[in-house]
């Protein structure tokens, strides 16, 4: 060993005195003999396989010099050799890379500076580039990875149209083969649902359309709009019957036909607070408009009842629930709905379709809640309440999450709510507090107060706009997204009314006109796009609620802020002109016996002059 440490020694010195004599880079080549003295080493068996460390090199040299002293002295002789070839700084600043099997790998080292010894060589720098492209694709698959929604599995067609036209012309089960049921079978098929088109438009407001219903018999359609204006179509042809004022002070947020004989009876709602009702005729245009009640603030939705059909109950954003009768000059208070101790904005009412005194409500909050109208009052608590557990500590925020629209399902077992810049949600009436039956994704719901629907006569799916302009038409059962469609061109979609016997839909948003949908496609939707706008969506929400969140919390102080110091300073002139009021009757009254006091007593002068001036 001595022998060949002394060879290595000689033969360094020569490469040394050579390399000096060379006119080549002196640096250049310490580090080819530094590397070729590195690769001898390493093919004596003096290091494994893999990436190694500077670490276990130092280690490596400490066992070596603790077992064999004379390898040691001629390690350090060659070291000092090495000095007079090489000079290297002390510390490298890199980043330590181990092997995932050994050892080693279990070791966090929170340093970057590592201590090296004089013969230990530099790490690859191929090591960096690889490691920044493992990162670089990880990055790639995580923007690629496909939204859970996609991955739902698709519903299969229960019901085909050539089987049921052939038993309807044989006669086959003649008792299931009715126009009736087989109207219902055809509204309610995956078919009808996934060859929906834009048939048409209808065209006649000069504002965006907040409102759709379609009246009980299907003939026609009200729309309502933030041009003060109400619309009567006869939607079949496209043709508007009548437009008439609803002497409402701002926009138009619902209308809705009302169950009566005769004439038609449309009851509207708007941002005054105003709800009223107008009874007209398509011949005749209006013969009446009144007011039945108002709120404090803005009025959203309006419930009918249908074992009630002069009911109408109204929420606005004052919390107050009113029963509006039409036969009665003014309006009945049901109930004041509160949160955290104070009235809560509500943005949506719906009545139970089979229990005639069973609502719903919906505003401010992460909550649905259930009243009976008979059990109602100052004090009036819940039937039930339903939120996804999960949702609560979002509601904790001083965003509030909220929600935007909730409504019964065609038997009233199950609710349906959408709650902005979160997904669409059901929940089983019979249901314990915090649970959820399903949770339907994709859209956002964020820019407006959105509402959502059911489709067919079961219930079979669910409707949506968003803010990216499509349509959204979920399976219910399965939770999937089985059709996708543009249905705005300024981009919001927020209005949604299905037909009640037909598999025809129609909605609005910030356009000015009404679209009308029918199953009139001759093949299956493609679809192309959606992964991408189901992204852009989900990237949007994330940056309003990440991002946007210092900026909207200092809005709230601010909005805050200046709400209280203006009922502060309401406060300080409502009690400074009580208190001078007080005072002046009090002066006047201690001045009269002040006078009485000064003539027995000259040492209250003093005192009573201050009355004396407040008086004057």
């Amino acid at each position: 060993m001595d022998e060949k440490c002394e060879d290595d020694i000689n033969s360094g010195e020569d490469n040394n005195s050579s390399a000096f004599d060379s006119n080549g880079d002196s640096t250049e080549s310490a580090k080819r003999l530094k590397t070729e003295r590195y690769s001898s080493e390493n093919s004596n068996g003096s290091s494994s396989g893999g990436v190694i460390s500077s670490s276990s090199n130092a280690e490596d040299e400490t066992e070596n010099s603790t077992s064999a002293p004379q390898e040691s002295t001629a390690t350090a002789s060659t070291s000092q050799g090495c000095l007079l070839r090489v000079c290297l700084p002390k510390t490298r600043v890199y980043r330590r890379y181990v092997e995932e099997d050994s050892p080693a790998s279990a070791e966090v080292d929170s340093n970057d500076v590592m201590e090296e010894s004089d013969h230990d060589g530099g790490p690859s720098t191929d090591i960096d580039t690889t490691c920044s492209t493992e990162i670089h694709d990880a990055d790639v698959e995580s923007d690629h990875e496909e939204h859970p929604v996609l991955k739902k599995p698709k519903p299969k067609h229960s019901w085909f149209m050539i089987p049921e036209f052939v038993n309807r012309q044989i006669g086959f089960s003649a008792k299931t083969q009715s126009s009736i049921l087989f109207q219902r079978r055809c509204y309610g098929s995956l078919h009808c649902v996934q060859r929906l088109e834009l048939m048409y438009k209808l065209d006649k407001h000069e504002g965006c359309v907040n409102s759709l219903n379609f009246h009980p018999n299907g003939e026609l359609l009200a729309s309502g709009s933030d041009d003060l204006k109400v619309v009567i179509w006869d939607w079949k042809y496209g043709i508007p019957l009548l437009t008439f004022e609803t002497k409402h002070r701002g926009n138009v947020f619902q209308s809705k036909f009302l169950p009566l004989s005769g004439d038609l009876h449309i009851a509207t709602c708007a941002r005054d607070g105003q709800v009223r009702l107008a009874q007209v005729s398509t011949q005749e245009g209006v013969r009446s408009s009144r007011k039945l009640g108002s709120h404090k603030s803005a009025c959203h939705k309006l419930a009918i009842i249908n074992s009630q059909p002069h009911v109408i109950l109204s929420a606005g954003e004052d919390g107050e629930v009113l029963l509006h009768d039409v036969r009665n000059c003014k309006p009945e208070h049901l109930l004041t709905v509160s949160s955290d101790f104070r009235p809560m904005a509500l943005y949506s009412i719906n009545s139970h379709p089979l229990s005639s005194y069973e609502f719903c409500v919906s505003g401010r909050d992460h909550i649905v809640r259930t009243y009976d109208q008979r059990k109602c009052g100052s004090e009036a608590v819940p039937l039930n309440s339903y939120f996804p557990k999960k949702l609560q500590a979002k509601s904790d925020d001083f965003i509030g999450l909220h929600v935007t629209c909730a409504l019964y399902n065609h038997n009233g077992s199950e609710i349906l709510a959408s709650y902005n810049d979160e997904d669409i949600y059901t929940f089983d009436v019979n249901g314990t507090p915090g649970s959820y039956v399903r949770q339907f994704q994709g859209h956002r719901n964020g820019a407006t107060i959105k509402g959502v629907n059911y489709f067919g006569p079961k219930s079979e799916f669910i409707v949506s706009g968003s803010d990216c302009g499509n349509l959204y038409i979920w399976e219910k059962n399965s939770e999937a997204i089985v059709n996708w469609m543009l249905a705005d061109d300024s981009g919001v979609v927020n209005c949604l009314e299905p037909h009640p016997q037909l598999p025809f839909l129609c909605t609005s948003g910030l356009d000015f006109d009404v679209k009308v949908w029918v199953p009139s496609c001759e093949s299956d939707p493609l679809m192309s796009g959606l992964s991408d706008t189901i992204k852009s969506n989900t990237k949007a929400r994330t940056s309003y609620i990440t991002g946007d969140l210092n900026d909207s919390h200092m809005l709230w102080i601010l909005w805050r802020h200046l709400r209280t110091t203006s009922r502060i300073n309401r406060s300080n002139v409502r009690g400074g002109e009580l208190f001078s009021g007080l005072e002046n009757t009090n002066s006047s009254s201690d001045s009269a016996s002040s006078s009485d006091v000064v003539d027995s007593d000259g040492d209250s002068d003093e005192f009573n002059s201050s009355a004396g001036c407040t008086t004057s």
